[in-house]
């Protein structure tokens, strides 16, 4: 290689540290308040996601009851449901079903959390969890990670039931 090629290198990647830099500093001066603001119009985004995409899973499978959580352990949505099973070894053994999606709570750490967990009969089957900065927040990919673990829970739910 050419020294006018590695030179062009060599200015382009400092160009990019440089701008990699302003940005760093534009994060910096995001204000506490303006984090807050962002993760609560974000949390509101994706609990009606959320809130959509189960109601539409429970519609599918008549038993699961829907509840909406709002609390210190996030903002979401579960839906559950609770079966006996007549041919188990023990008769009239409880099966317990349950999904739930939460947004975590504004954190110090300035991240905007969304995690879920699903039991199907008794077992855990599904633990995820998904953040990112919130100066850097990318509200499409929460939605599309959204619809894929709802469509995964319902998946194996629909395999296992």
């Amino acid at each position: 290689m050419d020294f006018d090629k590695r030179l062009d290198r060599a200015i382009a990647r400092g160009q990019d540290r440089r701008d990699e830099k302003g940005r760093e500093l534009a994060d910096a001066e995001i204000s506490e308040e303006d984090l807050r603001n962002l993760h609560s119009q974000s949390r509101l985004s994706l609990s009606e996601r959320i809130e959509e995409c189960l109601r539409k899973l429970a519609d599918h499978f008549p038993g699961f009851r829907y509840q909406t959580v709002v609390g210190d352990e996030g903002w979401g949505s579960r839906i559950n449901r609770d079966d006996v099973d007549i041919g188990a070894k023990r008769r009239g053994e409880n099966l317990y079903s349950r999904f739930e999606l939460l947004v975590k709570p504004f954190t110090p750490t300035h991240i905007i959390e969304l995690t879920g967990k699903g039991t199907i009969r008794n077992k855990e089957l599904f633990h995820r969890s998904h953040y990112q900065m919130l100066s850097k927040v990318d509200l499409d990919f929460f939605g599309e990670m959204i619809d894929l673990w709802v469509l995964e829970y319902a998946e194996k739910f629909a395999s296992e039931a």
